[in-house]
């Protein structure tokens, strides 16, 4: 297994997400073909891009006018390890919340859009919004980046049998990971240092004990009582709903 150092982010041709997966090797001659292909990137056609899979992505079509009901009885843990139930995170008559389904919390995009959520959690409290994140492991490996980000324990949940995200149908799999399109974006220079940023105090016990969880991804959604405003799945690693977009949706939605 690959142990992946936060100091080995300083090349920009360090892997960005760890994996339980066999890496490719590369020699000198493939580091410089990497390079090459890397380089002719247009950074205004690839943020077009990823606005057109953003809008794209963002639909409650695809999900059930029940879903709310569905996800009654999931239980998860807060980073206490107390055990709770999902909709009790919020009042489920006329509360607005913001759920961000992460990653994993061993993987360095998951601590990523959790330094982005924090450093967004003022203006949510200031909107009446509810923050919610969840993570997939361990109540100890939530702590671990709660402690570490470091980010309110008190808006941080732990989901290690991917309850939820199975509820809420979210992407899993190898051809989910680096290897889709969607994850184009994390290469791109603001992202690649606010991940450096993010990996500070980054460690690799974090990843959560059911080693396949890893191959699972997340997404942003945002619910006032029982029914589902905004759904974005992630398409790929690191292919975060733009949080413009949620603080959109949330100031269209009166605060009773």
């Amino acid at each position: 297994m690959a142990v992946i150092s936060p100091q080995a982010l300083k090349s920009p041709l360090a892997p960005l997400c760890h994996s339980q997966l066999p890496q490719p090797q590369f020699n000198r001659r493939s580091s410089r073909t990497f390079q090459s292909v890397i380089k002719p990137v247009n950074r205004e056609a690839l943020a077009a891009r990823t606005r057109v899979v953003a809008r794209a992505s963002a639909s409650v079509s695809g999900f059930s006018p029940d879903i709310s009901d569905k996800l009654g009885d999931v239980g998860i843990f807060n980073a206490a390890g107390e055990p709770v139930l999902f909709t009790d995170l919020w009042d489920q008559k006329e509360g607005i919340a913001v759920v961000a389904l992460l990653r994993h919390f061993g993987c360095f995009c998951c601590w990523e859009l959790a330094a982005s959520l924090k450093e967004a959690k003022p203006r949510f409290d200031a909107a009446g919004v509810k923050l919610i994140a969840v993570g997939v492991g361990e109540p100890l490996k939530a702590r671990m980046l709660a402690e570490r980000l470091p980010f309110p324990m008190d808006c941080l949940y732990a989901d290690p049998e991917r309850k939820v995200y199975d509820v809420m149908g979210l992407y899993f799999g190898i051809g989910r990971t680096f290897f889709n399109p969607a994850s184009m974006k994390v290469f791109s220079r603001p992202r690649f240092e606010a991940m450096k940023k993010a990996m500070e105090n980054y460690t690799i016990q974090a990843t959560p004990d059911n080693r396949s969880s890893v191959l699972q991804q997340g997404g942003m959604f945002v619910f006032k009582g029982k029914e589902l405003l905004y759904a974005r799945k992630d398409e790929g690693t690191g292919d975060h709903a733009p949080l413009d977009d949620i603080f959109d949706v949330c100031c269209k939605v009166p605060v009773s």
